[in-house]
């Protein structure tokens, strides 16, 4: 992967700015809900920068990566889960993952996505229209990945989200996802929550934290005016003895590689190959989806491929 330089950001902002993304667990109430608050605007400002993204893209592929990095918070034998949402409007669908190390990566179908009219609001459900979210876990010792899948029903990623726990899985959970512009259309700040009852929780407590967790202020205008992610938990659920637990680092990360790239080449049928070797373009461009960086093969180097690829043959 090569993350493309944020604007007039020095290393040191940089590494400070990366320092600041964090994911938070803690409980609530003696441990009947547990939760996690997550900071994530340099992660959110990485990911605009490498796909190349406008205000409406970065809000929607923006909030779909807090959500799937909140997603991660407790995993356990797992390595790895991701969202799919495929949908009928202009959007048409998006894909991001999560690992157990916080890392997050994913893309958007379409970009720039088309629009009719100028945004009076943040209200995405147009844009989404019918569809369907999947969850996908990828387990440590599994064979197969497991894939849930349910009916959009709001198309808004916070809302479906709840939605998805709620019907698959049966778990009381709340979801508040927020990213904040300044004037210019930068992003300052961008955050998320998550509330989720434990079994046995009571009923009662459960929608009274889910309505507060909706009415939650902005988590995207508290990080852009630099409030800490464990003050905010600790004084808007103080009633409910906050229990701070481990945190770890959420970043925007790809594995992908030159190498991996030419694996893929090889792995192509050999008439296919040889049509790309001698014809082009060149010099070849790949891309990879889910970071958006691109990789370039010269005339010389797919002739190497070619070779290796009739010597493995």
């Amino acid at each position: 992967m090569i993350k493309k330089q944020l604007t007039a950001e020095s290393l040191k902002q940089r590494l400070q700015a990366n320092a600041k993304d964090r994911l938070h667990n803690f409980l609530l109430a003696d441990g009947a809900v547990r939760g996690a608050v997550l900071h994530g605007t340099h992660m959110v400002n990485e990911m605009r920068a490498n796909h190349e993204l406008g205000i409406l893209e970065t809000l929607v592929l923006g909030r779909a990566y807090l959500g799937i990095a909140l997603m991660s918070a407790n995993v356990k034998g797992i390595e790895s889960v991701s969202l799919k949402i495929e949908c009928s409007g202009p959007i048409k669908g998006l894909t991001v993952e999560a690992n157990t190390f916080g890392e997050v990566r994913g893309f958007l179908k379409n970009v720039p996505i088309p629009i009719d009219k100028p945004m009076e609001d943040f209200d995405l459900s147009p844009f989404f229209g019918a569809g369907f979210l999947s969850v996908i876990r990828n387990m440590a010792d599994a064979k197969q990945p497991f894939t849930s899948k349910i009916v959009l029903q709001y198309g808004n990623i916070a809302q479906d989200l709840a939605n998805y726990y709620l019907t698959s899985e049966q778990i009381p959970t709340a979801f508040n996802l927020s990213i904040k512009y300044d004037k210019e259309g930068e992003v300052t700040g961008a955050g998320g929550l998550f509330l989720q009852a434990m079994p046995g929780a009571d009923e009662s407590l459960a929608a009274e934290l889910e309505d507060l967790v909706v009415r939650f202020p902005s988590l995207g205008e508290a990080f852009a005016d630099g409030q800490e992610p464990e003050a905010l938990v600790k004084a808007a659920f103080k009633r409910y003895t906050p229990e701070l637990l481990a945190d770890k680092r959420i970043e925007f990360m790809c594995h992908c590689s030159p190498e991996r790239l030419r694996s893929i080449l090889k792995m192509l049928p050999k008439d296919q190959l040889q049509d790309i070797r001698d014809n082009g373009p060149f010099p070849l461009e790949m891309r990879c989806h889910f970071c958006n960086t691109r990789y370039h093969f010269s005339k010389e180097k797919l002739q190497q491929i070619y070779a290796q690829r009739l010597q493995s043959s």
